[in-house]
């Protein structure tokens, strides 16, 4: 067997701006081609400047042409910004000045013209504006830096539990029960009147608020495993941290309390920010610098991966926050759903680093979680991280076949679609755990970017279908 490189990952090396960061294969001097779209050209009557990009990484490439060496000097000179062209030219190493190399250009084509109308220009431009265009933004730094870091974070968490052993296993988008009870869900039909039993199906079908329930079963027979995939909430919700259309991470594990549960989330977390700080230096720069609003986002994520997270009941974070020195906009009792405000005290003023919530009141949990010896709370847990509040809820589930039904009953749900979930307590069950993670969740907090409909290349929002 030949241990030769093919030769078009070679023609690759040579084709991308990333290949000739200086390399071995990248030579000073070298006579390299590139293939990529203009960022900014500027030009005088002898010589002109592009900023290059191809999106291989996130620096530009600066190509300097002169009109002595270059015969259709004055046609490349009136290029617009986001023409595509392919240039050829002499690789010059420049480590005094911002950029590590350049080219000389012997050759520029044009592969493909730009009109003047393109929304793109050098300047900057609000994500408001932005989001008016999602097929264009990913030409500019923010997206550019944001899409990048999503590619990482998805790989990073796939290589995570893949050096853990789990099995990944798909769930399926189209269910007949909605997995937290609230029935915000999409109806999934073929009709018009509202027929169920004579639709495609057969019954009424609605699209997957979340894979848990069907990645349970797998977790029985394969100890370890985990989903993601896109899941949906019929939620009329318009706030910056609201999809109706998202990706989530849910893994579960057999034979795992919740002490092993939160053991799993505090690690995954870590090693996301661990990879992305590693592969990511450029983007995560930027971000810190030009969208963070306060200009720590990289100080921020260093010290939660370099942190002990600490574990607070709910009845003592209520305590904490009644005798909190300042006045919340929302008032605290014991029983209710905690705020963004009282999670930011919480792991600022308290905890002073990322936090466990546990043990909360059954009456604002899903069914299926653990119900604790005192028969009020369940074995539940909400991570919470300095400056954004929850980033990730877990539990232990309920395996007393007995205890579910009566959970059930008393939620008034219809039991008829889960008996087969009912079956996992009945055939071998035992004490499993695990936790979903949303995948924009994350990337905010990872991103620093406010508005959640900035981290998904095309955001499903209420009254929002243009693209």
């Amino acid at each position: 067997m030949s241990n030769a490189t093919p030769k078009l990952l070679i023609d690759e090396i040579y084709k991308s701006v990333k290949g000739l960061l200086p390399n071995e294969d990248a030579a000073d001097g070298a006579t390299v081609t590139v293939e990529g779209w203009m960022r900014t050209n500027r030009s005088n009557n002898n010589i002109g400047f592009i900023a290059l990009n191809d999106g291989s990484c996130f620096t530009n490439c600066q190509v300097v042409y002169e009109a002595e060496k270059l015969e259709n000097y004055a046609e490349i000179s009136k290029l617009l910004t986001g023409c595509a062209i392919s240039v050829t030219g002499k690789l010059i190493h420049t480590p005094e000045a911002k950029q590590p190399f350049e080219i000389n250009a012997s050759e520029i084509t044009l592969l493909g013209a730009c009109d003047s109308s393109y929304p793109l220009q050098k300047k900057r431009h609000s994500l408001e504006f932005l989001r008016e265009i999602p097929h264009l933004r990913p030409r500019t730094n923010t997206f550019m830096a944001v899409f990048k870091v999503r590619s990482i974070v998805s790989q990073s968490i796939h290589q995570f539990f893949r050096e853990n052993g789990f099995s990944y296993i798909h769930t399926p988008l189209i269910t007949g029960n909605d997995a937290e009870g609230a029935g915000e869900t999409f109806t999934v039909t073929t009709r018009e009147d509202g027929d169920y039993q004579n639709d495609f199906f057969g019954k009424h079908a609605c699209l997957t608020v979340s894979g848990q329930l069907h990645v349970e079963p797998f977790a029985l027979a394969l100890g370890k495993v985990y989903t993601f995939g896109p899941t949906f909430r019929a939620e009329n919700s318009n706030t910056p941290y609201h999809l109706n259309e998202f990706w989530m991470i849910e893994p579960e594990m057999a034979f795992c309390d919740l002490n092993g549960d939160m053991a799993v989330m505090e690690a995954l977390v870590k090693y996301i920010i661990k990879d992305v700080l590693e592969s990511c230096p450029d983007e995560m720069k930027f971000l810190n610098d030009f969208v963070s609003e306060k200009h720590d986002l990289i100080d921020k994520l260093e010290h939660v991966m370099n942190s002990d997270f600490k574990v607070i009941t709910y009845t003592e974070a209520v305590d904490y926050l009644k005798n909190a020195p300042v006045k919340f906009e929302n008032p605290v009792e014991w029983g209710m759903d905690f705020f963004k405000e009282h999670e930011v005290y919480l792991c600022d003023q308290v905890a002073k680093g990322p936090v466990f919530l546990i043990d909360f009141p059954k009456d604002i949990k899903a069914f299926y979680m653990k119900l604790n010896p005192d028969g009020k709370t369940v074995a539940a847990c909400d991570l919470l991280a300095p400056g954004v509040g929850e980033l990730m809820g877990g539990s232990q589930r309920e395996e007393n076949y007995d205890v579910l039904v009566k959970k059930m009953e008393d939620m008034h749900m219809d039991r008829s679609t889960l008996e087969w979930y009912l079956d996992l307590r009945k055939y071998g069950g035992v004490v499993h755990s695990g936790f979903g993670l949303g995948l924009e969740r994350i990337l905010m907090y990872i991103t620093g970017v406010a508005n959640i409909r900035d981290v998904i290349p095309y955001a499903r929002t209420p009254k929002s279908l243009k693209f």
